[in-house]
């Protein structure tokens, strides 16, 4: 029991990680249409600026704010400098996946040629372990949980109650449509960039707080998670986002837990092509 319960709180502190890294992935590809494979790519940079920060004596929650800023600016850049670009030329969405692919490359063995090889680690105190009932979490882990819930909770709000929220679901289910309804869809997607990259940087700093040493290439693997968790609820699904990052959060860690923790990433692609054989568009998306 000891084992399962252990298990359960690791599987909750990855899931919160995931949340806020699927719901980020997720919202661009709602809106704009594109798979940014590149999406781990900026969560490591995001991750190392925290780190520079941290380097110099600042607290790692600083460092935090710094990531998430990072990661606005360069998905921002990389929608205004690559992504727009190659869609106004008519490329198709494959050949989009290869630009992805390219600027991964190009944003983490830049940045490994700037940072080396080496792996590195935050300047944290984990502080005292406090018990949640039969769970049991360090502080940082319980900053975490409630860092994702506040964040899941402001994107909720955000695409249910704002005006900015409804423009952002109108363009995501039909772009002439809301362009013709008067909607600035140019503006929507450059925020939803701005928003979703920030909570890109968000998602690699905690990454790496949780994963205690990084490297340049630390996020590889974790894409895969990301996509698992993101099919898995729903293409372009906010609360499927949310939901998958859960259910791949808790099955990984404990599937790690009873079998080995090499299979993690193969448990995630097992539930995803259990689901895409089952229900294609997700567990919350629409049939079609």
């Amino acid at each position: 029991m000891s084992l399962l319960l252990s298990s359960i709180s690791f599987g909750l502190i990855t899931a919160a990680v995931l949340s806020i890294a699927a719901v980020g992935f997720t919202l661009q590809f709602a809106v704009t249409d594109v798979l940014n494979l590149a999406f781990g790519a900026v969560m490591i940079v995001s991750a190392y600026v925290a780190y520079a920060i941290n380097s110099l004596g600042v607290s790692v929650w600083v460092g935090v704010v710094a990531a998430a800023m990072t990661g606005a600016v360069v998905s921002l850049a990389l929608n205004r400098g690559v992504y727009t670009p190659f869609k106004r030329r008519g490329i198709s969405p494959i050949a989009m996946v290869i630009v992805a692919l390219g600027m991964t490359l190009i944003l983490e063995f830049g940045l490994q040629a700037i940072v080396g090889a080496d792996s590195v680690s935050y300047r944290l105190n984990q502080g005292p372990n406090i018990g949640l009932g039969s769970f049991r979490f360090s502080l940082v882990q319980l900053v975490i949980l409630s860092l994702a819930l506040v964040i899941m909770t402001a994107v909720h709000a955000l695409l249910r109650y704002s005006r900015l929220g409804k423009a952002m679901r109108a363009t995501a289910a039909n772009p002439s449509l809301a362009r013709n309804s008067g909607i600035r869809t140019d503006q929507v997607v450059t925020v939803t960039w701005a928003i979703s990259g920030a909570l890109c940087g968000i998602a690699g700093s905690i990454f790496a707080i949780d994963a205690g040493s990084f490297g340049a290439t630390s996020t590889d693997l974790f894409l895969v998670l990301i996509l698992a968790a993101v099919f898995l609820g729903g293409p372009g699904q906010a609360y499927g986002a949310m939901l998958g990052a859960a259910i791949i959060g808790l099955s990984t860690e404990v599937g790690a837990a009873y079998i080995t923790p090499a299979y993690k990433d193969v448990i995630a692609f097992v539930l995803l092509l259990g689901m895409l054989a089952l229900r294609p568009t997700g567990l919350l998306g629409n049939r079609t």
